[in-house]
């Protein structure tokens, strides 16, 4: 008799949830990581930079979560194979993914003057690298009974808002803001794809937070940043897809 709990209404069996989360290292991706932890899910910190990794794995678990480091830079193929095999030998399954590892690419951006190689340098990371990591993770997402994706996104990516007069959507910045934009179309096209399964993919803002990205200038702490992804990474089966959230509700594409 398998050992079945509720936690967010999603049943548990065998054991915890498993969640990995990109650039789980600081910031945002930190705060997912131990609202999920605090839930009692078992969390990977997906991160590039060995010491900053284990110093958020120590912190999460000296808080009670059940953390552990996953080596991962989403820019490289093999680092991601090496990470999706390390959550399958410790878990065998994935319930959630969140793709939140994201560069701004720095400035200036203005289309007129861009160097070409910064926009493609976001891009890798922003879009191909979510693509790269959730393909390789897909099949250990397939084997849990209610599995997630959640990308992070921003407002900066919404076309609807970067055209009305007078919405604010920050600096001209031609590789940070349509690297978003490219991310909530390709978070489209997997919703579209994956209709009919059990995956539920969704795009997320987690709205003017201050953290490096930003030279923590924002307005809001990262645990406010993580909210609206904690709560798509843990919708039960009726939950939305192929959509896009902030705390608020459904941003405009």
């Amino acid at each position: 008799m398998t050992d079945t709990n509720i936690v967010n209404g999603r049943d548990i069996v065998n054991g915890q949830h498993v969640a990995l989360v990109t650039g789980a290292n600081k910031g945002i991706g930190y705060e997912i990581a131990a609202g999920l932890g605090a839930l009692g899910w078992s969390v990977g910190v997906g991160a590039r930079d060995g010491q900053r990794r284990e110093a958020a794995v120590e912190k999460l678990r000296a808080a009670g979560a059940d953390a552990f480091g996953v080596p991962l830079d989403v820019t490289d193929d093999e680092s991601v194979a090496a990470a999706a095999r390390l959550v399958e030998e410790r878990a065998g399954r994935l319930d959630a993914l969140v793709n939140n590892a994201g560069i701004t690419g720095g400035g200036p951006q203005e289309p007129t003057t861009v160097d070409v190689d910064r926009v493609r340098t976001v891009m890798e990371t922003n879009v191909i690298g979510v693509i790269r990591v959730t393909n390789a993770l897909l099949p250990l997402l397939r084997r849990s009974p209610s599995p997630r994706i959640v990308n992070v996104s921003s407002s900066v990516g919404s076309l609807t808002l970067q055209s009305t007069p007078g919405a604010e959507t920050g600096p001209i910045a031609v590789a940070y803001a349509p690297s978003k934009t490219f991310l909530n179309a390709v978070t489209v096209q997997y919703a579209k794809e994956l209709a009919g399964t059990d995956i539920l993919i969704n795009a997320v803002c987690p709205g003017y937070t201050a953290t490096d990205l930003n030279g923590f200038r924002g307005v809001r702490t990262p645990q406010q940043g993580a909210a609206c992804a904690i709560r798509l990474a843990t919708v039960p089966a009726d939950g939305p897809t192929g959509r896009f959230f902030d705390d608020e509700g459904e941003v405009p594409w």
